[in-house]
């Protein structure tokens, strides 16, 4: 046996069972031997043909469920997922469309207060400046991607909860107060989804989520929106691009 041979073989040795597991259904999936919608094997096939316990395969079902590539039904069985529905940071409406579905929103509540500590950092305001806050729940094509709660400075934009609150707000900026979005910088971190947030999103409790804290600026320099939004990380990636030589 060759060094290269025998460290492999030591590799494959130390390897978790499950994670090896996961590893040969992942490469299955990318590999289209699994369809998307289709069921995976019943597990005790799954079980025979890799020679593992169902503790073990269930261990890495896991794995793949929380990658995102299969989702797990408890009375019909395992299914290979539909790829991610990959958005760009910027408009959510807009970038939907651009993967090819329908964007939607529904409005769980909206309303004129003044600024806490936290939302007047947030928009670079005094504490106790005037805000529209709203938060929506946001789907791709009927699927629940994300939960936005969004802050927008009341002097910028005068009434803008009296308009039309279920499609893209940055259109409602430009087209009703003509303004210009000038640019918007965003905070990503890995998060456990809450129990309020997990139910509106269909995710199973203590799931993992990917919270994106914006801020978008108008032309004069000052930040219009201030949002904390939180999506499903099995079912979104997100692409943030940013120029680097012309900096």
């Amino acid at each position: 046996m060759s060094v290269r041979t025998e460290r492999l073989a030591t590799e494959r040795a130390s390897t978790p069972a499950y994670v090896r597991i996961a590893a040969e259904l992942r490469s299955r999936i990318r590999a289209s031997e699994l369809q998307v919608g289709e069921p995976i094997p019943p597990e005790r096939e799954l079980c025979v043909e890799l020679g593992v316990s169902r503790m073990t395969l269930r261990r890495a079902l896991g794995v793949l469920e929380r990658e995102g590539l299969v989702r797990r039904d408890a009375t019909r069985g395992t299914f290979v997922s539909e790829p991610r529905v990959q958005l760009r940071l910027g408009s959510f409406s807009q970038e939907v469309v651009r993967a090819g579905r329908h964007p939607g929103a529904e409005l769980f509540w909206a309303e004129e207060r003044r600024a806490d500590d936290e939302i007047a950092s947030g928009l670079g305001v005094a504490p106790g400046h005037p805000v529209y806050a709203l938060r929506r729940l946001r789907r791709s094509d009927g699927e629940p991607l994300a939960v936005e709660t969004t802050y927008y400075r009341a002097d910028l934009v005068p009434g803008l909860l009296d308009g039309d609150l279920t499609g893209s707000l940055w259109d409602e900026v430009r087209g009703r107060f003509h303004l210009r979005l000038a640019r918007t910088t965003a905070e990503l971190e890995v998060v456990v989804l809450d129990v309020e947030n997990s139910g509106h999103l269909g995710a199973r409790q203590a799931a993992g989520g990917l919270q994106l804290t914006r801020r978008t600026y108008i032309e004069s320099g000052e930040c219009v929106e201030y949002a904390v939004d939180v999506y499903r990380a099995d079912r979104v990636s997100l692409i943030i691009e940013r120029a680097v030589d012309d900096e």
